[in-house]
């Protein structure tokens, strides 16, 4: 999926190129001067993306690095109340779909019983995310107790920042859909592909899970066309009273 979406991007790319270098050819100082300043912007563009990337990646790293240490009597605290709830493995590792198509782990900390995933064909009828390939239910008898603290307040997202340090996901980003899901996209639906994934979104600040599938879509798309750091900083910023209040979180 990673290599064809490459190919049909550079190949669109090198049909622009083509056109636009039809517009500007000639002969001549000035048809000379015109291709000279094309090449020039275009340079100066990919200048200004490749910048942005780079202040974006680098406000992950700070940030993420930061704090798994800071949090780090957090992260045993939690895995403590989890190994005395219930048995199995204090992290949940769930193979996601990363920027193109890029299958990646994907660690979260265990708020389901270990059985979970079995006894979800058994549920699948009660799905309460309308209009979507997502599986959502408010009182779902797969999660602890424990789970269902964390998850209130996305205490179980904590160990995707190892994720964020390692470059697979960002700070702020459309969530990683699991395999299954992109299955079942639209070919409008996997635009959410074109960016890593993140640990936060427009949606998940504007109502988490009581957003449909549909308008989840529709914010992760506008995030992609108008991303920016300051627009990062922002999201984050609101992601710390969404996760107080808990509106949304199931």
């Amino acid at each position: 999926m990673r290599a064809s979406k490459e190919t049909s991007t550079q190949w669109a790319d090198e049909r622009l190129e083509e056109e636009l270098l039809k517009r500007f050819s000639g002969s001549g100082p000035v048809a000379g001067w015109r291709l000279l300043r094309f090449h020039a912007k275009r340079l100066a563009w990919e200048g200004v993306i490749a910048g942005a990337l780079g202040l974006k990646r680098l406000l992950d790293v700070v940030v993420s690095g930061t704090l798994l240490v800071l949090l780090s009597p957090v992260y045993v605290l939690i895995a403590l109340l989890i190994r005395l709830e219930s048995p199995g493995n204090v992290l949940f590792r769930q193979t996601r779909v990363g920027k193109w198509g890029l299958l990646f782990s994907m660690w979260k900390f265990r708020s389901m019983y270990v059985d979970a995933e079995e006894r979800k064909k058994e549920l699948e009828r009660q799905n309460e995310m309308t209009g979507g390939v997502t599986f959502k239910m408010k009182s779902d008898p797969r999660i602890t107790r424990v789970g269902k603290y964390i998850r209130k307040g996305s205490l179980d997202e904590l160990p995707q920042l190892w994720n964020v340090l390692k470059g697979e996901m960002s700070l702020v980003g459309p969530r990683p859909p699991v395999p299954k899901e992109v299955a079942l996209y639209t070919l409008a639906d996997r635009r959410r592909l074109e960016v890593k994934p993140g640990i936060t979104c427009i949606w998940q600040v504007s109502g988490r899970s009581e957003i449909p599938f549909e308008q989840q879509v529709e914010l992760d798309v506008a995030y992609i066309q108008s991303q920016s750091l300051w627009l990062d900083i922002v999201l984050l910023l609101r992601t710390i009273p969404a996760v107080l209040l808990g509106k949304g979180a199931y």
